[in-house]
């Protein structure tokens, strides 16, 4: 019998032959990802072990993007408070304000997620980087802390379950319809502490971008991971970004599997997920008349380049609705700046949508482009839970780029294929 890409990993990282689901081994980690929220308490606990050096400071990246630019005193400090623990341990990789962005962006983009690696963060989305056939999860900052003092993580081998997903999307459906589709097929605990490995003609015909999207969700529906056979995309994607070497594993053809779910998407709409959970996803032509307060495009979801152009396609010549408000914010200093180059930005802010620097913060509620009692938000993000965005009681639709950037146009959640 043969092993997943995941298993394959796993066990490059603990130096076997051979994992198999259920098996607890130490992991060498290959990346340390830290933003402003979850390390400074790892600080803090190794501070009170006694442990004053990081392990492998060469193999941590910091890019504070939670509450940047700080939106207060707290924020500020927190920040602060990085920044000098970073200088203390010679951390030279840190993305300073003005070369940010959301770390689930930044980290692919800056070169620093290769196929085959082991990535943690303390941030549930960190599965995202599994599109480039890394392992890449999120973990607390208790296990934060002893990744940074031991370099090495214990696991517990996850079961995987393939999605085969094939057929061509229409236009107008992009992968994040996909992904929401597969969720409120499954349910938010459907893939529990699974791999959820993706294959299929689908996969075969998306961008790199677009395949983040839907590993970047793998945790709503409780994956331990999301990930995705490393193809020549993938592998032009990472030379172009590293020099750095890297060994490409795929699973065998007789690996084991807990489910295989076979997906046609040949006929999917997009789809609009309803309050108060991912997996309440229904087909746009079923939403019926829902008006909206705000349209927020951006996070590590779909704030890349390619959403961005998706939605500017759908904006051009249009105006936002008068009793909406829309947000645009490009998820990394070079997104904003390409976006700025193709005059994507030109194209939003003309149609009357306002642009931000990059940042998670509304999509966690943390401040720009807060909810207020009442009011609902169409967004690209990941979460709709009760008081995600701002008030718990405002609501949040989650939807893909085209759908965001129609429903501001309208002033009601739309169907962007009509603009296409």
């Amino acid at each position: 019998m043969g092993s997943t890409i995941t298993e394959k990993i796993m066990a490059r990282h603990c130096g076997r032959d051979m994992v198999k689901p259920g098996e607890l081994i130490n992991a060498e980690i290959d990346v340390v990802m830290c933003h402003d929220v979850t390390t400074t308490p790892a600080i803090d606990m190794l501070a009170e072990k006694g442990l004053q050096k990081v392990a492998h400071p060469e193999r941590v990246v910091i890019m504070p993007d939670h509450f940047v630019p700080n939106k207060d005193i707290k924020s500020a400090e927190m920040v602060a408070k990085i920044r000098r623990w970073a200088k203390e341990q010679g951390i030279e990789k840190f993305y300073e304000l003005g070369r940010h962005g959301v770390c689930h962006a930044l980290l692919p983009e800056q070169g620093h997620v290769q196929p085959g690696t082991t990535i943690v963060c303390g941030d549930s989305h960190t599965c995202t980087h599994g599109a480039l056939g890394a392992f890449a999860t999120g973990i607390g900052s208790t296990d934060l802390a002893a990744t940074l003092a031991t370099g090495e993580l214990w696991f517990k081998v996850p079961e995987t379950i393939l999605f085969r997903l094939n057929g061509k999307l229409q236009k107008g459906v992009c992968s994040k319809d996909v992904i929401l589709a597969i969720i409120t097929r499954i349910g938010v605990d459907g893939a529990l502490y699974k791999a959820m490995e993706f294959t299929g003609e689908l996969i075969d015909d998306l961008s790199v971008e677009a395949r983040m999207t839907i590993c970047n969700m793998a945790i709503e529906a409780g994956g331990k991971s999301g990930i995705i056979n490393p193809d020549q995309k993938t592998i032009d994607y990472v030379k172009a970004r590293t020099a750095e070497p890297f060994e490409v594993f795929v699973s065998d053809a007789d690996a084991e599997y807990a489910a295989v779910i076979e997906m046609d998407v040949t006929d999917l709409e997009p789809v609009v997920a309803f309050p108060h959970l991912p997996s309440n996803g229904r087909p746009v032509s079923q939403v019926g008349d829902i008006a909206i307060d705000q349209a927020y495009l951006g996070s590590c979801t779909n704030g890349r380049i390619e959403d961005l152009r998706i939605a500017a396609q759908i904006m051009r010549g249009h105006q936002v609705a008068p009793e909406t408000r829309m947000i645009v914010v490009p998820a990394t200093s070079d997104i904003w700046k390409q976006a700025n180059h193709e005059g994507l930005l030109d194209i939003f802010m003309e149609a009357g949508a306002t642009v931000s620097a990059p940042t998670c913060g509304a999509c966690l509620g943390g401040h720009m482009g807060i909810l207020a009692a009442g009011e609902r938000c169409i967004s690209s993000t990941n979460r709709n839970f009760v008081g995600r965005m701002g008030s718990p009681k405002a609501e949040v639709y989650l939807a893909g780029p085209g759908t965001v950037a129609a429903s501001a146009v309208e002033g009601k959640i739309a169907d962007p294929r009509k603009y296409l």
